[in-house]
């Protein structure tokens, strides 16, 4: 009898298919989006058009958010994220068409990016609702451990491959493969067995949020690691990100020691994904805390000039608990919010963490010239630091959650398609 050292997740055929599917739109839409910085800049953009499109495909991202997270609960996670890849791969069809063709209007970029930003806001909620649906209570960990090992490869080979793919054949061809990704990953969602819809009058939108609200609010635990996730990124991350290239020029060897630091960065996540498989910690929330102090490490290196390795060793560290705490946060929520309630849960969460994000972007250059670059690296370490000492002392944090309640085959039941 041949040996299978496949994860036990990967045994379940609904979870792989849908895995494959998912893991092949990631590198897509990796690649897609060096692409689309490309595209502009040589279709004679500069820094201003370049940051109206980026901008394009931030806002829904946000606004949408919440609308993804009703819809799924109320559709079913399925059929949502089958309607947002069949729009992506049109959206990424229509790029690379109005690539081929010449040099398109501005307008077009933008008014095909929006599309593609609310899909992805779509898709986002309705994945931590599917996950629970394709995957054995007991292995559920595993398999967001997996699907986070897939989002760092993809962050870290989808770039290259751009790039490649960019220089020989030009930005059209790489938004025709991310559309080709996307029909994959439509083909996987497919395969996916339909569950029936909720029985009885659908309750209104205005409802169906404020009781995703409710749900939300009511779990210490969810808004309290949102609101700790959302410093971060306004503290931490984001001037991680913009100033970090900044010192990387200045000290530290230019752009291809960024690119290194930022590849272990993603090397470091996947790591981190495939540490977790087959581990449950019985306190999970607290493992998920503990794992955001790596998150200081990158920043503490740039801000004490310290020399290359050692950021190179902060970042991989960081990409490491970056993944432990994805990988523990998302299973928590998935185990112990109520089926129905998932995906709006999911998008409360979401839009919590990433609220603040823009205004460290774009707030992170000006306060540099006021306070210093390492001022304001030094700061976000230092305000990690305690925040994770903060979080960590609370009793809910702290605590033995119960495991999840399960239908008879084992997996968590499910109210919609």
């Amino acid at each position: 009898m041949a040996l299978d050292f496949r994860p036990a997740v990967l045994r379940e055929r609904d979870f792989r298919r849908f895995f494959t599917g998912y893991a092949t739109s990631l590198l897509g839409s990796s690649m897609a989006s060096v692409a689309l910085a490309f595209a502009v800049l040589e279709n004679g953009g500069g820094g201003t058009e370049l940051g109206l499109v980026l901008t394009a495909r931030i806002l829904p991202l946000v606004l949408v958010l919440l609308a993804g997270g009703v819809l799924s609960d109320r559709w079913g996670s399925r059929r949502v994220m089958l309607t947002a890849d069949v729009t992506r791969c049109l959206t990424q069809g229509g790029l690379a068409l109005a690539l081929l063709g010449g040099e398109p209007h501005l307008a077009t970029l933008i008014a095909l990016v929006v599309v593609w930003g609310a899909a992805e806001a779509l898709f986002t909620p309705a994945l931590d609702a599917l996950v629970p649906r394709i995957v054995r209570g007991d292995a559920l960990s595993d398999g967001n451990a997996l699907l986070g090992v897939a989002r760092s490869a993809a962050s870290v080979a989808g770039p290259a491959l751009a790039g490649v793919l960019t220089a020989t054949a030009g930005a059209s061809a790489v938004f025709a493969v991310d559309a080709a990704s996307y029909a994959v990953s439509v083909v996987a969602l497919l395969l996916l067995p339909r569950t029936a819809a909720p029985a009885g009058p659908a309750a209104s939108f205005l409802t169906d949020l404020r009781e995703g609200w409710t749900e939300f609010r009511s779990r210490t635990w969810l808004w309290v690691t949102s609101l700790h996730v959302c410093l971060f990124n306004l503290f931490v991350w984001a001037p991680f990100l913009v100033l970090g290239p900044l010192v990387a020029q200045r000290r530290l060897g230019g752009a291809s020691s960024w690119g290194l630091v930022m590849a272990l960065y993603g090397a470091g996540a996947v790591a981190g994904g495939t540490a977790m498989l087959g581990r449950r910690p019985r306190r999970p929330l607290f493992v998920a805390t503990a794992a955001t102090v790596c998150w200081a490490l990158p920043s503490a290196a740039l801000a004490g000039g310290w020399p290359l390795p050692w950021v190179c060793a902060g970042a991989l560290a960081a990409g490491v608990g970056s993944s432990v705490c994805g990988t523990l946060y998302a299973t928590v929520t998935q185990s112990q919010v109520p089926p129905g309630a998932v995906a709006r849960v999911s998008a409360y969460g979401a839009f919590g963490a990433f609220a603040l994000g823009p205004v460290g972007l774009a707030a992170a250059g000006p306060l540099a010239v006021l306070l210093g670059t390492s001022g304001v690296l030094g700061f976000g370490a230092v305000w990690q630091l305690a925040a994770v000492a903060a979080v960590l002392t609370l009793p809910v944090i702290r605590a033995t959650l119960p495991r999840p309640a399960t239908t008879p085959t084992g997996a968590p039941a499910d109210r919609t398609a």
